[in-house]
């Protein structure tokens, strides 16, 4: 797996939505160097909401630029490095081949997958296509959330050290919210281990 850009940003103004003003840091941008990654997060970046974003089980987003093909040839949208508002933009990976719990050495730091991306309207608003959301939705191009195990200075390589034999990604994402999924396979992603407790506290409401 490559990684082709590690991106960051601060909170800015993106909007303003019945006199309300929306507050993101989703426009990232690339950064050279080593940089410390902690417990919360890439030094330099910072999230708009912490309510909603942000935290342990958030602290590194990840989108794998294989992914781009696609959302160019099928819905016509442009990808670079940061079109997704991630920290890491990667090759040679995707949904269905990283999984919950699967670790990743990065300079010195260790990242643990814990939960995928659930998008919200500012990605949207980000991309200018207010359909973004649904499409990411729908289709389960989803990106994944790391949290940091170990802190440290990042590094130019980042390598898989350790493979899960839990669900994928893209099993977690719709999970949540395919209608299609098994209880069995519902069941055997909110168990997982490594799962971060907000996705599963919203994959045991499929259940309940």
């Amino acid at each position: 797996m490559q990684l082709l850009s590690v991106n960051v940003a601060r909170p800015k103004r993106i909007a303003t939505i019945n006199g309300e003003e929306i507050y993101s840091a989703i426009g990232k941008k690339p950064v050279t160097g080593r940089v410390f990654v902690g417990v919360n997060g890439i030094e330099g970046d910072e999230v708009g909401d912490p309510s909603v974003h942000g935290g342990p089980d958030k602290a590194v987003y990840a989108y794998p630029a294989d992914n781009w093909p696609w959302w160019e040839r099928e819905h016509n949208l442009p990808c670079a490095p940061a079109t997704f508002g991630e920290n890491l933009t990667l090759e040679g990976a995707d949904e269905n081949t990283i999984r919950i719990g699967d670790r990743f050495q990065w300079g010195d730091c260790v990242l643990e997958v814990a939960q995928p991306r659930w998008p919200c309207f500012k990605l949207g608003i980000h991309t200018g296509r207010p359909d973004a959301p649904q499409i990411m939705t729908l289709s389960g191009l989803c990106g994944w959330y790391l949290r940091v195990l170990q802190e440290g200075l990042s590094g130019t390589t980042i390598t898989r050290i350790f493979t899960s034999d839990a669900p994928s990604v893209r099993e977690a994402f719709f999970a949540r919210h395919n209608p299609h999924f098994s209880k069995d396979a519902v069941a055997r992603v909110h168990d997982t281990p490594a799962l971060a407790e907000n996705w599963r506290q919203a994959v045991a409401r499929r259940l309940a």
